[in-house]
């Protein structure tokens, strides 16, 4: 059974989520490293937000990513697992 494609938005979410874990961090404190307000932190991570270039750059350098890995781990969010 196909699960429903997810939106990059939402995968950006996962990722945020998942490193900020790794990290040890609260939303409030990503929020803070990366100049955001901590409930703008929670709808992206919910993939409720389109985010702007500058916010993924800033998002990036507050979890130690470069935009691009940020991205790119999104995008490897989204697809899913292989099927073999």
């Amino acid at each position: 059974m196909k699960r429903a494609q997810l939106s990059l938005a939402q995968g950006v979410g996962i990722v945020l989520r998942n490193r900020r874990a790794e990290r040890g961090l609260s939303q409030e404190a990503l929020a803070e490293l990366a100049g955001l307000h901590r409930t703008y932190i929670g709808s992206v991570e919910r993939g409720e937000r389109n985010l702007s270039l500058k916010n993924i750059c800033s998002l990036a350098s507050a979890l130690r990513l470069t935009a691009s890995q940020l991205l790119s781990e999104a995008e490897r969010a989204i697809a899913g697992p292989k099927e073999s």
